[in-house]
């Protein structure tokens, strides 16, 4: 009797995953990306969609890049950016499964020069601190170490962490930091013996059967052309824009990637670390770690209006929430220029991964949920226009809180001469200001995208113009003078934080003359 009732299940089984195959009609789907790059406005998408361990969608729409017209296909690679983390957290806990460490290790137990501002947390942070966003960190504190484009080896990098004060308390609460997870990387290193780098293509993505996937786009074989670039919208249209995929921030974002391989990682992970060879990546004793929340934030009213989400949670590498009853994990990834999005829901094992060379976040969001309504069973809703009204205002308000309130009286600046040397912050580095042709200039050092132009605003306040608009990330820079008008320190701060990247944290530089290099 228990074997017919087996037999009956297995059917059933078989039966209901039909169903779930059938409810994601492929040709709708398509329509639906097609419309939504058309209403973002985006170049090229690539999207896969993996069912009960079979890839059931993966195709590539659009251009690569605006200028050349070539296509994009389920092969073209993309940076997936923060999508990284989950890689960094699996390799960690391949290290626990091997017996190398603990999620509770102490960091300074492997990374002995590890050091916080705040000596208990330095003693105190694990393993598992650094991967989920609650070491006390600020949103983006510290990342202009690795961005953009910057000069820094990972040993300086996680040297500056000890300069960056904490805005919380340790462990409690929920701040986006992506220096943790380099220092996460470098534990992978030392206690592999390899580079972060090379673990991950030698032990992961091969195994994982992902040979074009690389761990930065330097890694990208000359002779592999099939790669996107970034566009950014402004001034009502397009602009190419190349940065390296963000592979300073290695732990953190460095991997470029395509779908068609990218649905090997989601069948891995709803497989609970098995890898469609068959061989097991991770355990899923370590999956439960990764899949469990260690912090938690508020969920919005909006949140459950739409999806009704009650809840929302950082697991290590994942972000975790419920959507309409679902347990849902998955992680989004941004450059300037190109995004990603990585969904799982467990219960279903369906899994979504949407990359894109825009930066509209929203356009993947409403391809996501699409495939959600579609698999779950939801109420039918056009997630395209929804999240298009609400992404275009959004930006609109943005952009209106933007503008910067001019003074009713403005005081004058002194002698350019008075602000023009060198200047050093503890955690970045040297940034030179300079008086050439009657103007001053601005020069981060370590970061060759970041050259201006200072503006005069007000008194000893100037307003930094980059040499790249496409950066959106202008700067307030106050100059602090003695009663002597000697300049003590200067502080910076983005003119437009609601446009600007977080990645942009001037606010956290206090950069001090140095006093022996006057120019």
């Amino acid at each position: 009797m228990k074997k017919l009732v087996s037999k009956l299940t297995l059917a059933l089984s078989v039966i209901a995953s039909s169903q779930v195959y059938a409810a994601i009609d492929s040709k709708q789907l398509e329509q639906t990306i097609t419309q939504s790059m058309t209403r973002f406005d985006v170049p090229g998408m690539a999207v896969a969609v993996v069912e009960n361990g079979e890839v059931v969608f993966s195709k590539g729409f659009g251009v690569r890049h605006l200028a050349s017209g070539e296509k994009v296909n389920k092969h073209t690679l993309f940076g997936i950016a923060s999508n990284t983390k989950a890689f960094t957290a699996a390799a960690l806990a391949m290290l626990v499964d091997q017996g190398k460490l603990n999620w509770d290790d102490k960091v300074i137990d492997h990374l002995p020069e590890f050091r916080m501002y705040d000596p208990y947390a330095t003693r105190e942070v694990t393993i598992r601190d650094l991967l989920s966003h609650r070491a006390g960190l600020g949103l983006g504190a510290g990342d202009l170490t690795i961005w953009p484009d910057t000069d820094k080896p990972v040993e300086d990098v996680i040297h500056g962490i000890r300069y960056l004060k904490p805005v919380s308390s340790f462990r409690s609460k929920y701040t986006y930091n992506n220096l943790m997870f380099v220092t996460a990387g470098e534990v992978v290193a030392r206690v592999s013996g390899k580079s972060w780098q090379e673990f991950i293509e030698q032990e992961m993505l091969a195994p994982l059967g992902m040979p074009l996937s690389k761990a930065g786009f330097s890694r990208i074989p000359k002779s592999n052309k099939n790669w996107a670039t970034g566009h950014i919208p402004m001034d009502g249209k397009l602009h190419p824009f190349f940065v390296n995929y963000l592979e300073d921030f290695r732990g953190a974002g460095a991997i470029a990637s395509n779908v068609d391989e990218m649905a090997n990682w989601l069948k891995t992970q709803l497989a609970g670390g098995e890898m469609p060879s068959g061989k097991v990546l991770f355990t899923e004793k370590q999956q439960a770690q990764m899949w469990n929340p260690h912090i938690t934030s508020m969920a919005s009213k909006n949140a459950f209006n739409d999806y009704r989400q009650q809840f929302r949670g950082y697991g290590l590498g994942w972000s975790i929430e419920d959507y309409q009853g679902y347990k849902k994990v998955g992680h989004g990834g941004g450059i300037l220029g190109m995004v990603s999005q990585v969904t799982l829901v467990p219960e279903k094992q369906l899994g979504i991964v949407v990359l894109s060379n825009q930066q509209a976040f929203s356009a993947l969001s409403a391809i996501t949920h699409e495939v959600l309504e579609d698999a779950l069973d939801l109420p039918n809703k056009d997630w395209v226009e929804d999240l298009a009204k609400k992404h275009f205002e959004r930006k609109k308000k943005a952009y209106e809180k933007a503008e910067v309130e001019q003074p009713k009286q403005i005081q004058k600046a002194l002698p350019l001469s008075a602000y023009a040397t060198r200047y050093n912050d503890n955690w970045y580095g040297d940034i030179v200001i300079a008086e050439q042709n009657g103007k001053l200039t601005i020069d981060f050092t370590h970061s060759a995208r970041l050259k201006g132009t200072l503006e005069h605003f007000n008194g000893n306040t100037f307003i930094v113009r980059w040499q790249e608009k496409l950066l959106e990330a202008d700067a307030f820079i106050e100059f602090e003078m003695s009663p002597t008008n000697q300049v003590r320190s200067a502080k910076m701060r983005a003119v437009a934080p609601s446009v600007t990247d977080f990645s942009f944290d001037f606010h956290n530089l206090h950069l001090t003359p140095v006093k022996s290099d006057k120019s």
